[in-house]
């Protein structure tokens, strides 16, 4: 007697690939998970182009793509397109790319006529390149989760970083701050992981025609002789966060914690962190941190368990959103 059809029982396998931006977090990740981080070989071209081959099969495997967008960003974007390609040419079952830094999220609306909505294309090139999900962390607006024609799972780091400042400074009287008007909601959160603590915000303009300066002009909010939480989700050049803490201190502010979950730190930003007033600066290594960029009051958390509990939820067809209490 013969069959028309061969039945076989379907096998999962997981299997991370890291890029070369910060392979610190992707070990982290991989160990975490109790895995390797898939060999690979990766090059330059004399002129920059790069090309990366896997060193083992991916044929029906469930991929994951971790990979930060720092500097230089533009090369970790192009990176990590080009191994999501090599997947998808592979026979990859499904790719997830993990991007602990969304680069390009501020640029997530129009403010005027005659610019681009970068966020919104990164989103269309990861989904050209072959990309079923995308994983990010404190992306810079919620909105950009309907960016990507797929499933984004979005990430917190706050339950993380407030965990750490509650244990840490729990007998002091808390105000979490804003550094601007449009990081109020996530102000509020913070309050309620914190206890219901009072709120503050800086009130600040900026001129959108120059980026990375700001004028910041007062306080609103009672912040006299407390501890100040000024929370925000990334420090770029660090001229927000550090015109925050010196209004805050001449306002009467017992002490100032800086947290925030991207540290981009361009430029400047460690010069005025390490010397802004502020007792304690408290981020997280979505994008890496090397040594010389490091001070006496930084504090730096791990995201790897989060990613990896993440992954291994993705993996297994179980409930990311009930990895931050059904809030996700």
């Amino acid at each position: 007697m013969t069959v028309s059809a061969m039945s076989a029982t379907p096998k999962k396998s997981l299997k991370l690939f890291s890029g070369s931006s910060h392979p610190e977090l992707a070990e982290e990740v991989a160990k975490q998970l109790d895995v390797t981080v898939t060999p690979q070989a990766a090059y330059k071209f004399a002129n920059g182009e790069i090309f990366v081959r896997y060193d083992e099969s991916v044929r029906g495997c469930d991929a994951f793509v971790i990979q930060s967008h720092c500097n230089p960003l533009n090369d970790a974007i192009m990176e990590q397109l080009i191994m999501v390609d090599a997947l998808k040419r592979a026979s990859a079952k499904r790719i997830t790319v993990v991007m602990p830094f969304y680069g390009y999220a501020r640029q997530d609306k129009k403010h005027k006529g005659r610019e681009p909505i970068s966020a919104r294309l990164m989103a269309d090139l990861f989904k050209t390149a072959g990309a079923d999900r995308i994983m990010a962390v404190d992306l810079h607006t919620d909105q950009i989760q309907g960016f990507f024609d797929g499933p984004v799972d979005h990430l917190f780091a706050q339950k993380m970083l407030a965990s750490y400042v509650r244990d840490t400074y729990h007998d002091q009287n808390i105000t979490v701050v804003s550094p601007d008007s449009g990081r109020v909601r996530v102000a509020e959160k913070w309050a309620d992981d914190l206890g219901g603590t009072p709120l503050a915000f800086i009130h600040k303009t900026r001129d959108p025609s120059k980026p990375n300066q700001v004028v910041a002009n007062r306080v609103v909010g009672d912040v006299e002789g407390r501890l100040c939480v000024l929370v925000d989700d990334m420090i770029d050049t660090g001229g927000t966060i550090t015109k925050a803490t010196e209004q805050l201190l001449a306002a009467g502010a017992q002490d100032v914690i800086i947290a925030s979950t991207h540290a981009v730190l361009s430029g400047p930003a460690v010069e005025r962190l390490s010397s802004c007033g502020a007792k304690e600066v408290v981020l997280t290594n979505t994008l890496p941190i090397p040594e010389e960029r490091r001070f006496d009051t930084l504090t730096v958390l791990s995201i790897a368990p989060l990613v990896a509990e993440a992954i291994h939820q993705v993996f297994e067809d179980g409930s990311v959103t009930s990895l931050f209490d059904g809030k996700a």
